[in-house]
């Protein structure tokens, strides 16, 4: 079994799904620290005809110390959940496959979830769907997985019964090979390619979220992602 694993990101990057897609069980690692600084959890970037535009889930956190992923709430001191989906429809009005998606995020913002993480899995299964990708996904704090680094990972593994870890090759420095090989477990590679795709707005830019590339290429995302 290949076992992947990512902190749950907010509308994640296209890559995001070629790990998932490559792995037998995509662990999600909702009981680590939250980032006390900015963090792909709460904020990612899409396009306008600015350029590049940065979208931000706020959250709760003054006065709380570290507190685990899975235990951050939003916050709705204003009613930004309207305000992001009017951003959506602005910047991707012209876009041919925004209504393959948007009814979707305003459904999930509309519903106004107590958690982030909750708010993050139902994007990311949303598209994990539309995407038609059926890897299974994990919660770490159901495994009751514990520790750092190397030694979580293997935790995880070994908890799910899985004898292949999957990384990308630019992260392989960080990676002690050996540690894995010790607990029988094998460390596999994959690379992400450069997606390029027709975006609006003048000049590509690399790495948005996986929505851009979603509403510009509607049903050839799957295919662009995974080749």
């Amino acid at each position: 079994m290949i076992v992947a694993t990512n902190q749950p990101y907010f509308a994640p990057y296209p890559g995001f799904f070629l790990k998932a897609h490559l792995a037998d069980c995509f662990v999600i690692l909702d009981a680590v620290q939250f980032p006390r600084r900015t963090t792909w959890i709460t904020r990612n970037r899409f396009k306008n005809d600015q350029g590049t535009l940065w979208v931000t889930i706020p959250v709760l956190k003054k006065g709380l110390g570290f507190q685990k992923i899975r235990d951050v709430r939003i916050c709705y001191a204003e009613n930004w959940p309207q305000r992001l989906q009017r951003t959506f429809e602005h910047a991707y009005a012209r876009a041919p496959y925004l209504y393959d998606f948007v009814g979707v995020m305003e459904t999930v913002l509309s519903a106004r979830p107590v958690w982030l993480l909750d708010l993050n899995l139902e994007i990311l299964q949303a598209l994990l769907d539309y995407l038609a990708i059926d890897t299974r996904v994990v919660l770490m704090s159901e495994l009751g997985s514990a520790g750092k680094g190397t030694a979580l990972i293997i935790d995880i593994c070994k908890a799910l019964g899985a004898d292949r870890f999957l990384v990308q090759s630019s992260a392989r420095a960080y990676y002690d090979s050996s540690a894995f090989s010790a607990e029988g477990l094998e460390l596999i590679y994959f690379s992400k390619p450069r997606y390029i795709y027709p975006q609006l707005w003048g000049d590509f830019i690399e790495n948005l979220s996986v929505l851009d590339l979603l509403f510009n290429c509607g049903p050839k995302t799957r295919e662009i992602i995974l080749g």
